[in-house]
């Protein structure tokens, strides 16, 4: 392991706005977010596979009557964004060090507003449709954090996880499509990734990528 790793692991490892094993909270937070960690009454939300924290920290900013929390099992990735928040003062930002299939042990029913996914993994072998974050288990997991009414939003730049996860989010009964495009920067939905772009969008995008979108709503 680098130097710099240990030293990322060490920060979480002390930071405030990191969820981690070893931690008290790490087995009482579950259903208790908003009393125990952010202390208000705000709605939560949460970006999945978050890595470096780009988005998590960049809606914080935006956002402050919200709370939100970057989940992702690299310790060293969500300290760079751990570091960013504390350095920017946002007490409406946390970070949680857990693979996102134990999301069940962390979040309860109805106790998140919104979840992004920005980029994960399109998995695209047939044999590895279990670990696509937007099958039909995860989205059904996903329905369940979220309250009625609530939000789930993707960003891509890869066309076969886009269109794959607009024909899951179609067939599911616990999800309506609200609007989707191909191509987020040349379309009307553009504002609506407010400003945020991660390095690996920015790389995605100079290659000549379009950036896909979804929306969708929990019945």
């Amino acid at each position: 392991m680098t130097r710099r790793k240990l030293e990322h692991y060490k920060f979480s490892a002390e930071a405030h706005n990191v969820i981690e094993a070893g931690k008290p909270l790490y087995t009482q937070i579950k259903g208790h977010w908003n009393p125990l960690y952010f202390e208000n009454n705000n709605p939560v939300v949460v970006e999945l596979a978050c890595g470096k924290g780009e988005y998590t920290v960049g809606l914080g900013k935006q956002f402050p009557e919200k709370n939100f929390i970057g989940m992702d099992i690299k310790g060293d990735r969500i300290a760079r964004g751990s570091l960013i928040a504390t350095e920017h003062g946002l007490t409406n930002v946390a970070f949680l060090r857990a693979g996102i299939q134990y999301a069940d042990e962390f979040f309860e029913e109805n106790e998140l507003s919104e979840i992004w996914l920005i980029h994960p993994d399109p998995q695209v072998r047939d044999r590895d449709e279990n670990k696509r974050l937007t099958n039909p288990a995860f989205l059904s997991r996903y329905a369940k954090y979220l309250r009625p009414g609530g939000m789930f939003y993707l960003k891509t730049d890869s066309t076969f996880l886009y269109e794959y996860s607009l024909e899951k989010l179609g067939e599911s009964e616990k999800f309506k499509l609200i609007e989707h495009t191909d191509d987020l920067y040349e379309s009307p939905l553009h504002g609506e990734h407010y400003g945020v772009k991660t390095h690996y969008e920015s790389i995605f995008v100079s290659k000549g990528y379009t950036i896909k979108y979804i929306k969708a709503t929990v019945l």
